[in-house]
């Protein structure tokens, strides 16, 4: 499979070119340019089926999906930050136009606007708690991989447990989920729209080790009871009541009393109100989680796996990333994550299935370039710039990520670490035979249910 080599600016000139509109060389058709992992995020004031094709016709262009004002072209890992700073220093340079009293390129107030219209409630909310645990993903991922390899290599040399540079390797591998509830504590506050440092200092109290020695007419504080679903209860709780504070406390003395304030009445509503029932859905959900796998087995596992990349597009995955926290500080690892990871496994089959099959050039350098980073657990490109297009090929791939699902299921591997999927991900498991031999079926009955059900090959214009 033969990849290209791509020029950075100019594929950011490509896509503005594509996208700016007709004749218009100061591009005031992009109110935003903002990214992901893996896409460039164009919003636009006007789109139509001509622009979205010959987006879809340059090189290193992966795949484009639109999303109401959105147009999410994607480039892959790593890619889509480069192009997307590319893109805003060419608007930087060039966009003094303004729309209303919106600037071109810095339009946030028309960008929510627009946001605001097109988004539904449900996909708000999922995406509002997502967006609290995206910044903390490269955390989840150095620790996680540091936790998978401390663990295989004392799996290989148990005598190594106690040598010293590997403890504080362990230490190091933890980081991120001993300071979870103060990392999300600011910034579900920050999210929410109050004072970040106050979701910290709340999610401190919660957490605080000291709270055990404390007897309250009998009954027992438990330190860090419901995980960051507590948190985030407690931190919606603390901006709302922050925001009330802010309109009625004179502005004299709005500096030093409303965090006050705030402090002791949500500090308060969370030790013996919101963290409790915080802890009581932790419980359930972990429960739930739980019972349903291991009582249910590959079944489950294979529901979750083979609906999970139609969730995926929807935008209701998203819900699922406080889920693994939890199952992780509860159990140690999540269980569901080894199995969702199946549904881009399956991508992977379906795709080299399709670039087997198909004769034309540029599906084929769509393939060679998203495979890779398709591999290490990256599915967007692979979803929206071969096998969702394609359609029958994406069924094939939900198959596939269905089957390995109920690999997972069945030994219920479990995972120490979320932000990464994919190969990259085995390292983390209980059980890494298990994990690769689910992968690999998934790969396999991914790439068979393609090749048996077939699908349309686009023609070369």
């Amino acid at each position: 499979m033969e990849t290209i080599a791509i020029n950075i600016d100019d594929l950011a000139k490509k896509i503005l070119d594509t996208v700016g509109g007709s004749g218009n060389v100061l591009y005031s058709n992009v109110i935003q340019a903002t990214n992901c992992m893996t896409r460039l995020r164009l919003r636009l004031i006007e789109q139509n089926d001509f622009m979205i094709d010959a987006l879809k016709k340059i090189d290193g262009v992966l795949g484009v999906n639109v999303d109401g004002d959105e147009v999410q072209v994607i480039l892959g890992a790593g890619r889509a930050t480069t192009v997307t700073n590319a893109v805003n220093q060419i608007l930087e340079a060039t966009n003094t136009v303004k729309v209303g009293e919106v600037k071109i390129g810095d339009a946030k107030a028309l960008h929510d606007k627009i946001r605001a219209r097109n988004a539904t409630p449900v996909k708000l909310f999922f995406k509002k708690i997502s967006s609290i645990f995206t910044p903390l993903i490269p955390g989840f991922i150095a620790c996680g991989l540091i936790t998978g390899i401390v663990g295989l290599l004392i799996k290989i040399s148990p005598a190594l447990a106690d040598d010293p540079i590997i403890k504080l390797l362990i230490v190091a591998g933890n980081a991120v989920f001993w300071g979870m509830n103060l990392f999300v504590g600011i910034n579900a506050s920050k999210i929410f729209g109050g004072t970040p440092i106050l979701g910290g200092v709340l999610a401190a109290l919660m957490t605080h080790p000291a709270l055990a020695d404390i007897n309250f007419f009998g009954a027992e504080f438990v330190p860090g009871r419901g995980g960051v679903i507590s948190v985030i209860i407690v931190a919606a709780f603390a901006t709302w009541l922050e925001d009330k504070l802010h309109k009625i406390i004179p502005e004299m003395f709005d500096l030093f009393l409303t965090p006050l304030v705030t402090v002791l009445i949500a500090g308060s509503a969370a030790i013996f109100l919101l963290q409790p029932l915080g802890g009581a859905v932790s419980d359930a959900i972990g429960a739930a989680a739980t019972t349903a796998v291991q009582s249910g087995g590959a079944a489950v596992g294979f529901i979750l796996a083979g609906v999970w990349l139609p969730l995926v597009m929807l935008g209701i995955h998203q819900a699922m990333t406080p889920i693994h926290v939890d199952l992780i500080a509860q159990y140690g690892v999540t269980i569901l994550l080894p199995i969702l990871a199946m549904a881009g496994a399956g991508q992977v089959g379906a795709s080299i299935a399709v670039y087997f099959k198909t004769k034309n050039k540029f599906l084929k350098k769509t393939i060679a370039s998203a495979l890779p980073v398709g591999m290490m657990g990256v599915g967007e490109p692979l979803i929206y710039g071969v096998t969702f297009p394609l359609f029958k090929p994406f069924i094939g791939a939900c198959i596939g990520g269905a089957v390995g699902g109920a690999v997972q299921a069945t030994f219920t591997v479990g995972a120490a670490t979320l932000g990464i999927s994919g190969l990259p991900l085995a390292a983390t498991t209980n059980n890494i035979p298990v994990y690769l031999c689910g992968l690999v079926t998934a790969y396999v009955v991914g790439f068979v249910a393609t090749w048996i059900i077939g699908f349309d090959d686009p023609s070369e214009t």
